[in-house]
């Protein structure tokens, strides 16, 4: 080990750290090392006093700059949670507050998924609701009286700033001081990550990034070092990430991966063993106290890696273990027995797992994606150009770049952020949700990026004098001026995009919709919080509301009345029921809807102010999953014109204008003219931009219950059966 070192550190001009030590962490430029004098630009010398009190400011900075940048919500609108699962998280974290703990853990949720109900605290990742709660806590101990609401609204505001901290930690431990000031400026203002940290966005990515920043952290520290205390620092950081997201899982396969192409490119060290077994166990047996995860670790098929990799690690260890003590015929033909037993042991394991059926599950893990179900989520499409440069704009272009300046000066650390570039850019590609897990990468590689050119051209001239020459001519003795001033007009460019970006397009919470007229005066949409109180105001406690799953956590949340499905969409055949109350005629959505005890009805109509997101646009999604568990009744085809076209006019499906979904969004539409004045006809859909085919639309067994002001949200009343009418 001792040699390999040595030889890594001559190799790569090995540069002494802030701490004087030295683990191969090279660092091009003189300039870069040389015990913490390092500037933005990684080169500029400034006395250490006045170096830390610049890198705390700049970093105090990006902090309150990634704060202030997610409050344009809360200032347009107001203090409210947004979107749709927040709404059950927030709604979790105050059953926490007000039971306490153990309460939550137990807490069956009897308003969820009628009539299955759901076991909460056994369901949920408990991070994001604990983290709150305790926040709570702390400042009602403190005697600062906050409500709940307040805390979770500006949570992800406020572990965006510890984000860019430990993005900043990780980035030093990767290259330099200034490269991690720059990392930290870019992942506190980037669209990518604030687009799942806006205030009200109380999701648990808003808390997860951090946790995967710090655990990276904390394991390049322990690489680096070969200490049990960065490790065992890196297991509590892993382990609040598992109980915060599910994407804990890229994280046990990333470090694996990290440890198998270092025995592959022969980096094995002493360090490497204490740190990945250290890890491997303590995690291991951490992350199976959150009881959603249990025993997946050591079962599914997300953790075989990780086990393999440690089985691999322990072999490779003992093997050098023998070659230092028998010689040399010995050991090859030790070698040769334990290859050939391990080649077996691998034959019967795949017979095993193929007999068990748990390979076909891994070959085909993959085609979750082709589920419908999953599908139907618009954040689980793949990504396209135009969103990799919406989200990161001038940083899609510069990481490359920075991921060519590590791969050039390699060591054990800079091994794992490219795998960790490589494997982020491959899933990033497959689903636009997981661009949230490139972001962070791409801010660190090209604040290295930027980092090198500032160091390159801004750097101290006396270090690189040369003899006096003739006078350069041209743009030779200017290429250092342009070079600067181009890269600041690049950095400036970025701000402004990223401010753009998240005020237009990031901070408008999907329950209030603003409008804005020809004078650029705007109009509030309030009518989703208006539809739901008038569930709670107006309807029987116990009364239980039938819609799509999009609304579910919503309908829960506001209304605080029962619903049949939500977002958790843990059971398919319950949505696909739901989806063929939707699909099908009154009669037949009838017989459904008496036989899971529905009250009420609750659809999203945009077809008045050209709303997008409504259930007409929707439904082709109902109608998918609905036909895979009830293939006989639902058929997609049935749907869609003798040409193949989905078409709510006359010329559209006869199945389709008389299913109730379409019934239930046009019920009194044909009579109503959409926009004054104009030539359009009554009945005509500004989100589909045609005139209705079916305008007599009567009902037997339902009965408008209440419109909102701009009929975005509708709701019907199911009858009760009559004494003398069977079903």
């Amino acid at each position: 080990m001792a040699e390999h070192h040595a030889a890594s550190d001559g190799k790569h001009k090995a540069s002494t750290n802030a701490g004087g030590s030295v683990h191969g962490n090279s660092r091009p430029g003189a300039a870069g090392g040389g015990g913490g004098k390092v500037g933005l630009s990684g080169g500029l010398t400034q006395p250490a006093g006045w170096q830390s009190l610049l890198s705390f400011s700049i970093l105090f900075l990006a902090c309150l700059a990634g704060f202030s940048s997610r409050l344009f919500a809360v200032i347009r609108f107001e203090s409210i949670i947004h979107e749709f699962d927040p709404w059950f998280n927030y709604r979790s974290t105050h059953h926490l507050t007000t039971n306490g703990f153990y309460e939550f853990l137990n807490w069956f949720d009897e308003r969820a998924w009628y009539p299955l109900g759901r076991i909460v605290g056994g369901t949920v990742y408990p991070g994001l609701m604990v983290t709150a709660g305790l926040i709570h806590y702390v400042l009602n101990l403190l005697h600062i009286t906050v409500h709940i609401r307040d805390v979770c609204v500006f949570l992800a505001p406020v572990f965006s700033g510890l984000t860019a901290i430990s993005t900043f930690l990780l980035t030093r431990e990767l290259w330099n001081q200034g490269a991690g000031l720059l990392a930290a400026c870019f992942i506190a203002i980037v669209p990518g990550y604030i687009s799942r940290s806006v205030a009200g966005s109380f999701d648990n990515e808003g808390i997860a990034i951090f946790a995967l920043q710090f655990t990276y952290y904390l394991w390049v520290k322990s690489v680096k070092t070969g200490s049990v205390f960065w490790t065992i620092g890196c297991c509590l950081s892993y382990f609040y990430m598992v109980s915060a997201w599910g994407g804990y899982v890229f994280i046990i396969n990333l470090i694996p991966l990290h440890v198998f192409v270092l025995l592959l490119m022969q980096r094995y060290s002493r360090r490497v063993y204490i740190a990945y077994s250290t890890f491997y166990i303590v995690g291991l047996v951490l992350s199976m106290q959150i009881p959603f995860v249990g025993f997946q670790p050591i079962r599914t098929s997300e953790h075989m890696a990780a086990a393999g990799v440690f089985a691999l690690l322990q072999a490779y260890a003992f093997l050098q273990y023998l070659k230092d003590r028998l010689t040399r015929q010995e050991f090859q033909t030790l070698f040769f027995l334990g290859v050939s037993l391990a080649a077996g042991m691998v034959f019967l394991t795949v017979i095993y797992l193929t007999y068990t059926g748990l390979y076909v599950r891994l070959l085909t893990c993959y085609a979750k994606i082709h589920i419908p179900i999953i599908a139907s989520v618009s954040e689980h499409q793949p990504t396209t150009w135009v969103s990799f440069f919406f989200d990161l704009h001038i940083l899609v272009c510069t990481f490359p770049a920075g991921l060519w300046f590590c791969i050039k000066n390699i060591n054990d650390e800079r091994v794992f952020v490219a795998l960790y570039a490589i494997s982020a850019v491959y899933f990033a590609g497959v689903m636009v949700r997981l661009m949230l897990t490139l972001t962070p990468v791409v801010c660190m590689l090209s604040a290295v990026a930027f980092s090198s050119v500032f160091e390159h051209y801004m750097g101290d001239d006396t270090k690189r004098e040369k003899p006096p020459e003739k006078a350069e001519e041209g743009l030779g003795p200017n290429i250092k001026s342009i070079v600067t001033m181009l890269m600041l007009m690049l950095l400036m460019m970025f701000a402004v995009h990223c401010t753009w970006v998240t005020s237009n397009a990031y901070s408008s919470p999907s329950v209030v919709l603003a409008s804005y007229n020809h004078d650029g005066t705007r109009n509030i949409l309030d009518d989703f919080r208006e539809a739901y109180y008038w569930l709670r105001q107006n309807t029987d406690e116990h009364a239980r509301v039938m819609s799509w799953w999009d609304y579910g956590y919503q309908i829960a949340g506001m209304a605080n009345r029962t619903t049949l499905v939500d977002n958790n969409t843990w059971n398919n055949s319950h949505i696909a029921l739901v989806g063929k109350a939707m699909s099908s005629n009154e009669s037949a959505a009838y017989q459904i809807m008496r036989s899971l005890d529905v009250d009420y009805v609750l659809i999203i109509f945009g077809g008045v102010i050209g709303y997008s997101g409504d259930d007409i646009n929707k439904f082709l999604w109902m109608v998918r999953i609905a036909e895979g568990e009830h293939p006989k009744d639902i058929r997609e085809s049935d749907y869609f014109t003798p040409q193949g076209e989905f078409r709510v006019d006359k010329a559209g499906s006869p199945t389709l204008l008389n299913c109730l979904m379409y019934k239930m969004s046009y019920y009194r539409f044909g009579e109503m003219q959409v926009r004054r004045g104009a030539l359009t006809p009554p009945g005509f859909d500004r989100t589909r931009n045609a005139e209705i085919g079916n305008k007599d639309i009567k009902f037997k067994h339902l009965e408008e219950a209440f419109t909102s002001e701009h009929w975005l949200v509708r709701i019907y009343k199911v009858k009760k059966l009559d004494n003398r009418e069977t079903p």
